[in-house]
């Protein structure tokens, strides 16, 4: 591996500069930089899922639970989508779906009405205290995030935002 200007200095170390170390020593043949982008995003994206996992758990709701919900906030006023427009943005099976909603309309965070313009559809809807949860759930998130991210300054994380856009474009193509 070649050493680069931003080189991890001693005191910054962390688990992927072992791991790609060792791949040095054994295959020093690899260029091993997307495994050193890569495997800090997993690191991150594992240990931020976690204090996530946290904190909504405080609110009475897993995280599956507040992205349905906090879905349905994005969406603006009345707050309301079918359960496939739910789905397809979540990424979700229908019966995935089922469950959550099934959940949450039991919580009294959100409700299911009949769809007036299509006798087979439904409209899921949140409730106001729905409305109340996740609008507090959504600033104590972002403030674990915020935390972490202060790690950064505010022109690094400008920069990251930018970097990791492009390549979660790149990512997205086949």
């Amino acid at each position: 591996m070649s050493e680069r200007p931003e080189q991890h200095t001693e005191q910054h170390r962390d688990p992927v500069d072992a791991i790609v170390e060792q791949w040095a020593k054994v295959r020093p043949d690899l260029d091993t930089t997307a495994m050193e982008v890569f495997g800090r995003i997993n690191r991150i994206a594992h240990a931020m899922g976690e204090r996530a996992t946290k904190v909504y758990a405080t609110f009475g709701i897993s995280r599956g639970e507040f992205d349905v919900l906090a879905t349905l906030r994005r969406s603006g006023e009345p707050y309301t989508l079918s359960p496939r427009q739910l789905s397809a943005t979540l990424m979700l099976t229908t019966g995935g779906m089922t469950g959550r909603l099934d959940k949450l309309e039991r919580a009294g965070l959100l409700r299911r009405s009949p769809d007036p313009h299509d006798r087979r559809g439904l409209h899921v809807t949140l409730t106001d205290q729905g409305l109340a949860l996740v609008d507090e759930a959504v600033g104590a998130g972002l403030a674990v995030q915020t935390r972490a991210l202060s790690a950064l300054d505010a022109k690094q994380a400008g920069l990251l935002a930018g970097l990791l856009r492009a390549l979660l474009t790149g990512a997205d193509r086949p």
